[in-house]
Parts: structure tokens; sequence; C-alpha cells
């Protein structure tokens, strides 16, 4: 298996923009909410900051959750309104829409017994809101609420998985609820469905437990997922659920013309009609860089992957958390260093001309505008950078 170099691979050597939430806090979910940017820390802290996009300037902090905030989703039309509206889900058992204005909790949903809740989402309608429980006496559930009538869960899903549920995401159709979980298998269910039992639609069995995963629209009459292991494998599905690609994330690797490029951990995907099958793949090194691959046939195991942009320079360790903002063409990652940074991303393609690719082949950086492949590495990256001559 093999990584290519685009054409147009450009190093981008330094953020835009740099906050810093709590000491000793991972940043572990990143969402873009109208002017700002959610950011939620690990325990102790467990806040959500909310960053204005132009400098990463603090504006607000949430108090998040009791016992550990696991995700951040904005939801537009919540229950029928016209605002966007941050959800977030926790370990105390809690889904929780946010007025920012406020810095309250709009909406509250909580599980029956506060079981442990690691990931949610909301439906396009906004009529549903879904969260995937821990594992917890046996029994993990996907939990579905009314946003407008939030006492109580309106039902719950026990046979779906078996063990931590890591992810819930609803389709483009609202009642189509894409899940994942540790105990190896991935879901398709109809979130109407008050029988159980005939809620399941489609079952994938990876064999390794799933820490993340979601939908691939873009390019495609039928959708298509994606999947994350925590073995760092990276897996793509039909829209039946039958596996079309298994990969070791960590086997592509860059050893073109002198540059480098070893993928240590698979960060996130995003879907995006910019990346060659619809989907934009994001690793990161140890050493806190993050880069971005593609695949240009993700039905194909043998199909080649393509390196388009690396970002160095910015964290130290490893990067928790990704978000494309694809509206300002600025990309926002989050790490265990407690950082958010903002970076530029580069056109994902060569210009058609020449002269437009000599200027795009320059290095995005405050400090430095040198061509990377005249770069030397004494100058740009600290020694055990996984991008080097």
């Amino acid at each position: 298996m093999s990584l290519h170099r685009s054409p147009s691979l450009k190093s981008v050597d330094g953020p835009l923009s740099t906050a810093s939430l709590p000491e000793s806090n991972y940043v572990l979910s990143l969402t873009s909410l109208g002017n700002f940017y959610a950011a939620s820390a690990s325990s102790p802290s467990n806040e959500i900051t909310l960053l204005d996009k132009i400098g990463l300037r603090t504006v607000q902090i949430l108090p998040g959750h009791e016992e550990g905030t696991t995700y951040l989703r904005t939801i537009t039309g919540l229950g029928g309104s016209t605002q966007s509206t941050l959800l977030s889900s926790g370990r105390d058992g809690c889904v929780k829409a946010w007025d920012e204005r406020s810095g309250m909790v709009g909406i509250q949903m909580m599980a029956a017994d506060r079981r442990p809740l690691l990931c949610c989402d909301a439906s396009s309608d906004g009529f549903l809101v879904a969260a995937g429980t821990a594992l917890q006496n046996e029994d993990a559930f996907v939990l579905f609420w009314d946003p407008r009538n939030p006492a109580a869960p309106l039902r719950s899903h026990g046979s779906t998985h078996s063990d931590d549920i890591t992810a819930v995401h609803f389709g483009q159709t609202p009642n189509l609820l894409f899940s994942a979980s540790s105990d190896g298998l991935i879901s398709l269910s109809n979130a109407y469905e008050v029988d159980e039992d005939e809620a399941v639609t489609y079952v994938g069995n990876w064999g390794c437990s799933v820490s993340q995963g979601g939908w691939a629209h873009a390019g495609f009459k039928k959708s298509h997922f994606w999947t994350a292991s925590d073995m760092e494998t990276f897996g793509y599905w039909s829209s039946e659920l039958d596996r079309l690609q298994d990969t070791d994330i960590r086997y592509p690797s860059l050893h073109d013309q002198g540059q480098t490029w070893v993928t240590d951990y698979l960060i996130s995907c995003h879907c995006t009609p910019k990346a060659e099958s619809g989907l934009a793949v994001f690793v990161g090194s140890n050493e806190g860089d993050a880069a971005l691959i593609t695949n240009s046939n993700l039905s194909s195991p043998a199909a080649p992957w393509t390196i388009h942009s690396v970002w160095t320079g910015g964290h130290v360790g490893i990067v928790r958390s990704i978000l494309w903002d694809e509206d300002h063409d600025v990309l926002v990652t989050g790490g265990e260093d407690s950082k958010v940074l903002t970076w530029r991303v580069p056109e994902l393609y060569s210009p058609n001309t020449q002269e437009e690719q000599d200027v795009s082949m320059q290095i995005d950086s405050p400090n430095s505008k040198r061509v990377w492949e005249d770069m030397d590495v004494s100058e740009t990256a600290s020694p055990g950078k996984r991008v080097r001559h």
C-alpha cells in the first residue's frame, strides 16, 4: 500500500492563532457555532470554552458536565428552533442544549439511571436527539428524546450493541441512525421504530473495538460509512454495511524526493466534495503534527493514498480533535497539550498554471515564505518531527 505525494503538497509550519485551555486538560471535542468555535476540556475541568473565530479570544466558558464532557455537536433547528444550538453529552448521564447568550442550559435530557453518555446527535429535522451510553451492568443503550418534551427518553434500544456505544450519527433522512461500539459492531437503525427488535436494518462486524465513525455522503448516489478502531485501523463500508476496506492507517507512508511522513494515529475524517472519494482523512504524529490524506477509490483496498497537506510546529504531543471549517478555509485542532490552534487549509489540488502553482507551493506561515522543497529542516522543525528532509 502506497502513499503518493500530491503535486501541490504543502506544509503549513505555524498556526494562525493559538488559545490555551486550563493546564493539564486535553481538548477532546471541537465544533463550529456561529462566530465561535466550541472546545471541550477533559477532566478535571470538563468545561466548554467558546472562542472567537478571529484570534481565538475566549468569549465565554460554559460549565460543561459534572463527570466529563464527552462530545460536542452543533444542531440547526433543534426542537423547531431557528437558531443553531450547541449540544453536548456527558458522563453525568445528560445531554445538554446550551443557550450561549445566557451561559445556561436551555434543554436538558437525562438518562433515567444517570448512565454515562459517550456521544450524541440530533436528527436533520431537529425533533429527535440520540445518545449512546457506556456499558453498565452488562447493558448499553441508544437513548432517544424529543427535545420539545425532554423530561424522559421516548424509547431506548438495548439490543443494538453490547458494549460502550462510541458514536451515533443521524443521516440526511431523519429516521436513519448510524451507531458504532466497542463490541466491534456498526449498525444502521430506524430511530423511530418502537420495537427495538425491528429497529436495526443493517449490521457490520469489524471484529475490533470501534472508537469512532460516521457517514460518507459526498460523491456517492448511496451513503457509505467510515470507521476507526482503537488499533489505528481505518474501515470503509457500503450502504448495507459490507466492509470495503480495512487498512492499518499507519502503513501508508511517504519516503519520496527526500520527504517523509509516517502516520502514528488517525485523528478523524471529514466528508467533503473537495476530496477524492468524498472523504478527507486526518492523521497525526506523536510529535504533534497533522496531515490530510485521501484515497482515489476507497471501495478498492489496492487504491493508492495521497498526502495533500501537513501542519507542523503547533502542538506538542497527540492531536485529540480536529475540525475543518470549510466556510472559512480554516482547520482547527485541539491537543493533549491543552492548546486550540487554527491553521490555513491549502487547496487540495494543483492550480492549473505553473505560475499559480509556484505561488501556491509557498509555505503559509506568518514568518516564512520559503518553498517547502527548499527548506532546511533545522529552520522549521524540532528534532524528531515526522516531516523532514
